[in-house]
């Protein structure tokens, strides 16, 4: 594949700054950019490489500012990141297809599949089975019975989806990831046995719904754990039984949520938070990395840090405080002797 610097700025609509028949083959990282190739800047932290790279064509924000001569065409748009998550996907696109049923795999004849699908070698498809239209099913992948599948939506090898859910259209789960697991409930006996709670809920994935790499989303144990639409979770997250997530919400990898939290819409959670059970986080919040959140947030946009969690300014500021125990502690004791003596 070949494009020029112009022919890319009127895909994305942006603006050319430099040669506009600049050939682009590839892409590359901004920090190891070569001849013929495409890379993009949005974080400052990296600015100072787009004064050295190879690349031919630098996809910028119409805001950056050169601060020296810069050798490399530029095209320049209202987001780079957002750009070049557009041509990606563009490009993935423009890749081939598969589709057919491959063998040996196994549909039950009560499943409904709908066309131009692809079931690859070694999945199972069980009893009344609904798939719609263009979803792909790689290897190795399980289909519990009365699952529901929505047009378009693509399940990597190895995924296990129990039965009685529900996902989606445009949702993408990536390999290893298990929805619908039981939830984790016992409940303990007088003679400090633990006896299995039945869990006989289901998982509910909305539209446009990704779930990465060995993530599992455990059934409810009544009703339904709830996935709403535009939600990303990065691998390797638990999520338990009866869990609500909001609309559009992000969550990085290594988090827990604990059973019947409810989070909001909007919301940004950091790798390895903690969520607890029965609590409800407000619309947008945000909690960063190793947050633990042990009680319900009311006020929207909240950010949190720490653990127990506090607010941004009072973690900073007590911060500031818990580092410099060890010489405090010093201090007090020295003055604790003066005052003996």
């Amino acid at each position: 594949m070949e494009f020029t610097a112009s022919q890319i700025a009127e895909l994305l609509n942006g603006k050319v700054e430099g040669n506009e028949d600049a050939i682009v083959k590839n892409v590359s990282k901004i920090e190891e950019g070569k001849p013929e190739t495409l890379t993009f800047l949005a974080n400052p932290k990296y600015n100072h490489y787009i004064y050295t790279t190879k690349a031919d064509v630098v996809i910028v924000n119409e805001s950056f500012e050169a601060e020296q001569e810069i050798n490399t065409t530029l095209i320049r748009v209202p987001n780079a990141y957002e750009a070049l998550a557009q041509l990606l996907e563009m490009y993935e696109q423009s890749q081939p297809q598969k589709t057919g049923i491959e063998q040996p795999s196994f549909i039950d004849k009560t499943a409904k599949v709908g066309d131009f699908i692809y079931v690859g070698a070694f999945a199972y498809i069980g009893e009344n089975v609904t798939i719609g239209d263009n979803v792909k099913i790689y290897p190795q992948t399980y289909i519990g019975d009365n699952v529901k599948i929505g047009d378009n939506t693509t399940i990597h090898p190895g995924v296990k989806v129990y039965k009685n859910c529900s996902i989606g259209q445009s949702c993408t789960i990536h390999s290893g990831a298990v929805i619908g697991s039981d939830g984790f409930g016992f409940a303990p006996s007088a003679s400090n046995e633990y006896k299995k709670v039945a869990q006989i809920g289901n998982v509910i994935l909305k539209d446009y719904v990704e779930i990465g790499a060995n993530t599992t989303v455990d059934r409810a144990t009544m009703g339904s754990t709830i996935i709403q639409k535009g939600v990303k979770l990065d691998n390797l997250i638990q999520v338990a039984h009866n869990v609500e997530i909001g609309e559009n919400t992000v969550i990085a990898a290594q988090t827990g949520i604990a059973g019947s939290a409810k989070l909001g819409k909007d919301c940004m959670i950091g790798g390895q938070v903690g969520v607890a059970g029965h609590i409800t986080l407000a619309n947008g919040t945000k909690a960063g990395a190793q947050t633990g959140i042990s009680k319900t947030i009311k006020q929207e946009g909240a950010v949190l840090f720490g653990s127990p969690h506090m607010e941004m300014g009072d973690f900073h500021r007590s911060y500031v405080v818990f580092r410099r125990l060890p010489a405090l502690k010093k201090q007090i004791d020295e003055l604790n002797k003066r005052i003996e003596q």
